[in-house]
């Protein structure tokens, strides 16, 4: 029997949500019948992003939103908290990843940077959502990770080091809100999206990945969405502080 995932009436926040996974994430609830809070850089694009989702009959809401302001976060919630009285579900989609060509010529302005969108916004975010989801008295906190945090390549020391710290900031707030909130990661491995197109759809990332991979290929956006709706969702009810990856086997591989 099929089990379909009904999300009536929650309200969602995806940060980075107009593009990528953040999008997939975004349709997903919606045709789960939840409503979308879409925020990112480029309002824009959040807002085509809306269009779209209340021609299908759905709920969303654009916000513009920058990951590295820890005042950006604040704004957010306080957004959301107008409009749409608070938030169910929260995910902290919101990545960068920029490669330097070494580790020494790394800037200080880089390292930063990337700590606050993958790891700062995240905490100000939990901190704030999952506190009123505890006065609310449910929700879900679902934190998107990479298998770089368990399994970093040459020059992401920056951004594994950012993620990995995310895996933990999942264990502490699920330990802190717990048992009213659950808090979980997803660790995504290599997907094909417009930000990875550069090395993700070459020949040499094919034959990487049917050599090494055992399901041989890079994953489609959609294909994320499954867990991140399970972990929304009623059907993990007894799921928190866990991270799933979602990678074609990319931190098993086949060597």
């Amino acid at each position: 029997m099929a089990v379909s995932i009904n999300l009536d009436g929650r309200v969602a926040v995806v940060t980075g949500g107009s593009r990528g996974l953040g999008k997939a994430i975004a349709l997903g609830f919606a045709e789960a019948g939840a409503t979308v809070v879409i925020a990112s850089r480029k309002l824009e694009s959040c807002q085509h992003l809306v269009a779209d989702i209340e021609a299908k009959g759905g709920r969303a809401s654009a916000h513009a939103f920058d990951a590295q302001s820890w005042q950006d976060c604040d704004r957010l919630f306080a957004e959301v908290t107008e409009r749409w009285s608070g938030a169910d579900i929260l995910v902290n989609n919101a990545g960068k990843s920029p490669v330097s060509p070494s580790s020494l010529e790394t800037s200080e302005e880089a390292f930063e940077q990337i700590l606050a969108v993958n790891l700062r916004s995240a905490f100000r975010l939990s901190a704030l959502f999952g506190s009123q989801m505890v006065e609310r008295g449910a929700g879900a906190i679902i934190n998107i990770s990479s298998t770089g945090s368990r399994k970093p390549e040459a020059y992401f020391a920056p951004y594994a080091a950012a993620k990995a710290g995310l895996n933990t900031l999942t264990q502490s707030f699920a330990k802190e809100y717990g048992p009213l909130v659950r808090v979980n990661t997803v660790m995504p491995g290599p997907f094909h999206t417009d930000g990875t197109k550069g090395w993700s759809r070459t020949d040499e990332f094919a034959d990487h990945a049917r050599k090494y991979q055992p399901l041989g290929r890079g994953g489609e956006p959609g294909e994320i969405v499954g867990a991140v709706l399970y972990l929304a969702s009623d059907l993990a009810s007894y799921v928190t502080g866990a991270c799933l990856a979602v990678d074609g086997g990319h931190l098993i591989s086949r060597s």
